[in-house]
């Protein structure tokens, strides 16, 4: 089984920095992790590689620093991994990067399963994941909490709903996304740490993907952001005291008057 994986590299959550003229996140010098739901995603892939075989690739689009997140997952037992980075993929929202990887993972080769993890803690939209499938044109399962079976071609899961969870059943090739209840990320081991600092990382180019240009980064984004502010803090409650009859009485009267009924 062909496994990949795409992650993110997003900044430390103390250090979230906005570009004022962009409007974007600023990643340069600014201390990142592997989006923690993207955890998920390489420990299921991995489980998934050492019960069935094959191989776990691991895809990320973003500046060179991005490499350090791959060879992390390479550390945790993936087999290789490919970054996706160019100047033209910059300011790219959800729809740009879900077409930009929908291409690097065409450009991989043959698969059988994409697994993402459900969201990413810097947008936190959960769009990406579902947009590679749309533009691969392949079906898909989100916030997968079990992987029932993979057999005959076909992948049945859990899916994590409001009420509890929907068992889908879909053929493959299929796009996953996974929530943090489906496993408990491993550590890396010694020999992991090893091979990771000697693997070589695959590179790709806007110019190697046969995508087009006006699809990409900034260009290629629908969405704007116009503007980035602090909403204003909340003013100062009213505490009401007394014994409950008379402050639950209290309390009505102040609903009505701030209620059109």
């Amino acid at each position: 089984m062909n496994i990949i994986v795409c992650i993110k590299q997003v900044p430390d959550t103390t250090n979230v920095r906005i570009d004022p003229e962009t409007n974007t996140l600023v990643r340069s010098g600014v201390q990142s992790i592997i989006n923690p739901f993207d955890m998920y995603a390489i420990e299921e892939a991995i489980r998934l590689k050492e019960k069935f075989g094959g191989m776990v690739t691991i895809v990320t689009m973003g500046p060179p620093q991005a490499e350090e997140a791959l060879r992390e997952a390479i550390s945790l037992g993936a087999d290789e991994a490919v970054l996706v980075s160019d100047r033209a993929f910059a300011g790219s929202d959800t729809w740009a990067t879900s077409y930009t990887l929908s291409k690097t993972i065409g450009k991989i080769g043959k698969f059988d399963l994409v697994i993402c993890g459900k969201q990413a803690i810097d947008g936190d939209t959960a769009q990406v994941g579902p947009g590679i499938a749309a533009f691969m044109d392949i079906p898909q399962i989100t916030f997968v909490k079990k992987i029932e079976d993979i057999k005959d071609s076909l992948i049945c899961a859990e899916r994590m709903t409001e009420e509890g969870y929907d068992i889908v059943e879909s053929p493959l090739p299929c796009l996953i996304t996974v929530v943090k209840e489906i496993n408990e990320p491993r550590l890396p081991s010694l020999k992991g740490k090893m091979r990771a600092k000697k693997i070589e990382i695959r590179k790709l180019e806007a110019k190697d993907l046969d995508a087009d240009p006006d699809s990409l980064g900034l260009k290629g984004s629908p969405t704007k952001v116009v503007k980035i502010f602090t909403p204003p803090p909340r003013k100062g409650g009213q505490i009401l005291e007394g014994e409950a009859k008379d402050t639950s009485a209290k309390l009505v009267e102040l609903l009505k008057g701030e209620i059109c009924l």
